[in-house]
């Protein structure tokens, strides 16, 4: 079941399949005999420093792949490799938690929720916490209809049923971690009695009714960097830039919203001509490797955001697992940028994508 929550899409899974085979899609040609024995790959993402051109996108209650550590085991994972850590507002540890544990950049995800006075009270949170960013969410009017969850009986926190506890016996290991652990729910929200679960928490918070103007409200209440995340349109996106965003946020939700959507990658060119460089652009949905990253920033991306690339490896190994999928998505950029002849992040740019004529 928790394999499926972190693997899964909505619908069909549509989104999910092309969001990673149309990278697949795209090929890369290459400069010959160019000086690469130097690779650099640093960069500035929202005006702060990043030894990589990708960091930690914002996923919810994180401890349920990780009962014991959860969102800590990432952010440190992410501190120790000198990229951002973007936090979700369902986070299963607290914003002061995590500001405790990671002394570098640190960014908040939030909704327009029903009771502004909530987002008012998580804006103060998260800035007095040392969070330099906050990242709206825009494309999740409701939950998308995820259905592995439905087959294997899932829920935030996880429910005794017959499906559950025989997958629960067959991880004897997780299921002590969890049963030994405080109960997994949003820890930014413990003050609030929350009935129903995760999903009953968000449709009872999340406003249908949000617009421009929300948006607009938002930015005039943070003095800080803010990312409209969930971009697919040109035109949103020059709406984004239009309220003041300092990055449009292109995302399909991973595929977990709406279903034959586009690949994100498919929509990030008409995204980054409208934008035309008035805010930094950020991709997310269905990178996996290193070369996915270059050929994300040569068609107009300043920078990736990884999901699902580094929740594997906090299931798969806690903090230890993040450090070593955030090592391989390194050494695979590197490699990919020494065989393509570019030694800078500046120099992945659109000539690196190999255009496909057929007579």
């Amino acid at each position: 079941m928790v394999f499926d929550y972190i693997d899964g899409g909505a619908d069909d899974e549509v989104t999910l399949a092309r969001s990673v085979s149309r990278f697949r899609d795209i090929e890369l040609a290459f400069d010959v005999l160019a000086d690469v024995s130097e690779i650099d790959t640093r960069t500035t993402i929202m005006g702060a420093p990043s030894a990589s051109p990708f960091f930690i996108s914002p996923t919810a209650t994180s401890r349920l792949f990780n009962p014991r550590a959860g969102e800590l085991a990432v952010t440190r994972a992410a501190h120790t490799a000198g990229v951002p850590y973007a936090c979700s507002t369902l986070a299963s540890v607290s914003v002061e938690d995590i500001a405790a544990a990671n002394p570098g950049t640190k960014w908040f995800q939030v909704y327009v929720w029903k009771d502004r006075g909530l987002v008012t009270e998580m804006l103060a949170r998260a800035k007095a916490a040392g969070f330099g960013a906050i990242i709206l969410t825009v494309d999740l009017p409701v939950a998308g209809n995820r259905e592995r969850d439905g087959a294997n009986d899932f829920t935030i926190p996880p429910k005794v049923t017959w499906r559950t506890a025989s997958q629960g016996m067959a991880a004897p290991g997780y299921l002590w971690d969890l049963m030994t652990t405080p109960e997994i729910r949003p820890a930014n929200f413990a003050h609030m009695r929350i009935d129903g679960g995760l999903i009953g928490f968000i449709n009872a918070q999340f406003d249908r009714s949000v617009t421009w103007d929300d948006a607009r409200w938002l930015r005039e209440a943070w003095d800080g960097k803010l990312a409209l995340k969930g971009i697919c349109a040109p035109d949103d996106a020059s709406r984004a830039v239009g309220i003041g965003a300092n990055a449009v946020w292109v995302s399909n939700h991973g595929g977990r919203q709406l279903n034959t959507s586009p690949s994100s990658i498919d929509t990030l060119p008409a995204v980054a001509e409208a934008v035309d460089g008035k805010a930094e652009i950020i991709l997310d949905g269905g990178v996996r490797r290193g070369s996915d990253v270059v050929k994300a920033l040569a068609l107009g991306a300043n920078a990736v955001a990884l999901g699902r690339a580094y929740l594997y490896g906090l299931a798969a190994g806690g903090e230890r697992g993040v450090t070593r999928a955030l090592q391989i998505m390194d050494s695979e950029l590197r490699r990919t940028m020494a065989l393509c002849g570019r030694a800078k992040i500046a120099d992945l740019t659109r000539d690196l994508i190999f255009e496909r004529r057929l007579s």
